[in-house]
Order: C-alpha cells, then structure tokens, then sequence
C-alpha cells in the first residue's frame, strides 16, 4: 500500500470512533437526566497512528497490504468505570445494541495477562456511511477502572520505551503494583454503595439548583423585579442551609409560580 492512500484508509475508522463517542457520551448524559448513576464515568477514542500500525506488523510479520484484514484494534474505543462490577454491565449493555455486532470478548480480569494487565475487550464490528458505501469495520472497545487505567498507561509506556526487553526488577515491581491495583479495587467495590449514594445525591442537588436558578431567570422576563428579587433572597437563604429537603420544597415552589406566570418554557 503506497504512504499516501493511508490517510484514506484510516478515514472511515475515524468516522467510526467520532460516532461511537457521541453515543456512550449519550449513554452517561441519560443516566445523569434520570438522576441515575452512570456506569461509564469517561470515554474517550482514538485511530491507531501510522507509525504503531507499522511496528505491530513488524513484531507480527503482517504484511502491509494486509493490515487491515489482521488488525482489530485500528479503531479503539476506551470506556473508563469507577467500579468492577460497572465493567461488567457496560459489557452488557453493548451486547444488547442492535448498532454492534460482537465478533471477539476477551477478560482479561478474571484471567490478567501475564504482566498483570487487567481489562475487558470487546472488538464489535460496526457499520459506517461513506461516500464509498457502508463499511463495516472492527472496533477494539477496551472497559477498565481508573485503577486499572492508569497501570495500563504507565506498563504501556514502560513497553514503548523498552521495546520488550523490560528489565526483571522493573517487570516485577509491575507486577507487584498490578497486584496492589487488584486490591484497590476490591477495596472499593466494599463500599461502593456509599459511594454511589454521595454522587448520587450531589448530581441532584446540582441539578435542583440550576433548575431553580433557570427558573429565577425565566420569572425576570415577565414578574415584577421587586417580586423576582426577593424570590432570589430566599433561595439564597435555603442554598446556605446545605439541605437537599429544603432545597428541593423550595424548588417545587418555584414550579407553581413559573407556571403561574407561564414563564416554563421562556
């Protein structure tokens, strides 16, 4: 394959990751509107650069007329949870899209590697629209914790620079960090409950409060000023009491007089 058609061979796998973000940030925003907790803390995707799709097939004696066919992780999506057992359900919840296709699942966190690097990978093939036609394509979906995450980026970085001939006492103390990583998790998983509860309990009282705030504005376009002020006094007097009970009374309050003032949709 000639250098300058690359950039057109890697066009529809950035198509593919600039979608799959849209929708698992979809996925967060959703939970978040129902006041939900969110499996999926971050999401971020990338393209395989030139340069590391050349050495993989070096390392893996791939021709390069033949990448594509023996690559699945060109396009790579990377799900970040805050718990384990999120990692599993996030699992679930792409099985049952109708927009991807399971081709391969790998736990690596039931069964690590070696190295101690642990993750879930799920390549799933997914349809693009191209000025070409649709492409169907692998995507490497990587769902790890943040523990988990940053172990993997430094191990990556570690094999970056030695090229697989990272010394013993550095691939052992990687080893024994991977390990301390695991028990991190555990440790967390053992309360993630309350956890989950304080989270939950800010995102709604952020909530409350820009509802009360956008309410407030909406009631300056049309009540009397003196009237919206002094409304505005009293939810700064609640704000401070740091009550989410008194705070969400007030909230509804305020509903009946922007509904009074048809000022709902202003």
């Amino acid at each position: 394959m000639q250098i300058a058609l690359w950039r057109d061979m890697l066009d529809p796998y950035y198509l593919a990751v600039d979608e799959l973000l849209v929708k698992f940030n979809h996925i967060i925003s959703s939970y978040h509107r129902e006041g939900k907790y969110s499996p999926i803390e971050e999401v971020n995707g990338r393209v395989k650069s030139i340069s590391s799709m050349l050495d993989k097939a070096r390392r893996k004696k791939i021709p390069i007329d033949q990448l594509e066919q023996n690559l699945d992780d060109i396009a790579g999506i990377r799900i970040i949870c805050q718990f384990v057992e999120d990692i599993y359900k996030v699992a679930g919840l792409i099985r049952t899209r109708k927009d991807m296709e399971i081709k391969i699942e790998k736990d690596y966190i039931a069964n690590p590697k070696p190295s101690g690097y642990r993750s879930y990978h799920i390549i799933v093939w997914y349809k693009v629209e191209t000025i070409s036609g649709t492409r169907k394509i692998p995507v490497e979906i990587q769902i790890r914790t943040l523990a988990m995450n940053f172990w993997a980026t430094i191990e990556h970085s570690l094999q970056y620079k030695y090229r697989s001939q990272m010394p013993k006492d550095l691939s052992d103390k990687l080893k024994s960090s991977a390990q301390s990583i695991v028990q991190l998790d555990s440790e967390m998983s053992l309360v993630r409950d309350e956890i989950m509860d304080a989270q939950n309990s800010s995102r709604i009282r952020d909530n409350l409060i820009n509802d009360i705030l956008n309410d407030i504005q909406n009631l300056y376009k049309v009540a009397n000023k003196r009237e919206v002020e002094k409304i505005q006094d009293e939810f700064f007097k609640v704000y401070q009491k740091e009550d989410i009970v008194l705070l969400r009374r007030f909230s509804e309050q305020l509903n009946i007089t922007v509904e009074d003032y048809g000022a709902q949709s202003l």
